[in-house]
Order: structure tokens, then C-alpha cells, then sequence
């Protein structure tokens, strides 16, 4: 991962009305592997990593590097928000912008803990960053991912096949 720039990390928790977004912990760790690991969260993102092969391979404290934050609601990990710089080498509409990312358990989902983590994310990134651009990348497939970037605010820069699906690249501009 590039950083996010001059940016103090961690950050101290946000705190949403459901929600705190905080730094990763090891106590995370059994969380994360599941996200890692449940084939629901990964259908459009390649599919899951075996189990056993995440058990012996994520760190005690997982993610942790600038611009991850660890979703909790009452004191549980339900999912990840990850904001990164995209490659240079990637898609051109992308490259250099801050890219966001978002993986919830199932048990999370159809309660709108992803447009409420990704908003205040984003009010964050607003604050330490102003102005920076951030883009969006989901499956034309995944329609709770178009339907959660269009509330964000994104709107298609391009489209392209990618990993036998096509894929839509959304960016949010900041005046």
C-alpha cells in the first residue's frame, strides 16, 4: 500500500450513530479471517482465500496499516473500510487517487452499517485530505455495490472487463 499522504494514523475512533470505525487490533484478527474466508463477501471479489491458508498467514494485527479501519457495532467487528492510494499502474482514471474499499459479514448486511461506515470514512478523508478525489471500483454484477457508490455520491468514469466480469469505476469529486 502507498500512503495516504500526510496523514496522523491512527486516527482516534469515529464514531457514527451505530458505529465506531477505529484502527485494527489483534483482537480483530478471528473477524477479519472471516471476512477473508466467507464466500458470500468474496462472490465478486475472486472468490474466497481458504481458511486454513488465512489462519497461518494474517498477522496478529491484521490490516494494519494506514487508512484501515476496523467496523464495530456494539463492540463486534462487522466488516472493513480500506482507503489506499491506487497503482500508478492501474486503471488511469484511478491512478493516484484514494481508492475505497469495503468488505462486511453477511450477518452485516441489509442494515445500511456500509453506507453509514463508508460516509463517515469519507467525512474523515474530507477533513485530512480536502479536496482529494477517491474513486470506486465494484462489478456491473454487484448491484448493492451500484447501488451504495451512486448514494455516496460516485458516478461512473469508465467501465472494463476485468477477471471475466465486467467492472464499473466510479469517482467522487470534492469541490
Amino acid at each position: 500500500m502507498t500512503e495516504l499522504g500526510p496523514v496522523t494514523w491512527p486516527p482516534a475512533p469515529i464514531r457514527t450513530e451505530r458505529l465506531v470505525l477505529r484502527a485494527p487490533e489483534a483482537r480483530d484478527r478471528p473477524a477479519f479471517v472471516d471476512l477473508l474466508a466467507s464466500p458470500e463477501v468474496h462472490t465478486y471479489l475472486g472468490g474466497p482465500r481458504p481458511r486454513e491458508e488465512l489462519e497461518r498467514e494474517t498477522p496478529e494485527v491484521p490490516e494494519g496499516w494506514p487508512g484501515s479501519f476496523a467496523v464495530e457495532r456494539d463492540g463486534v467487528v462487522i466488516g472493513q473500510i480500506l482507503l489506499r492510494r491506487a497503482p500508478a499502474h492501474g486503471r488511469p482514471a484511478a491512478a493516484g487517487k484514494v481508492d475505497l474499499g469495503y468488505l462486511f459479514l453477511p450477518r452485516a448486511w441489509g442494515h445500511g452499517y456500509a453506507a453509514e461506515a463508508c460516509a463517515a470514512a469519507l467525512d474523515w478523508l474530507d477533513t485530512v485530505l480536502p479536496g482529494e478525489p477517491v474513486v470506486l471500483h465494484t462489478q456491473t454484477a454487484n448491484a448493492g455495490s451500484m447501488r451504495l457508490a451512486a448514494k455516496l455520491g460516485f458516478t461512473e468514469a469508465e467501465r472494463f472487463r476485468a477477471w471475466d466480469a465486467e467492472q464499473w469505476l466510479g469517482l467522487r469529486t470534492r469541490p
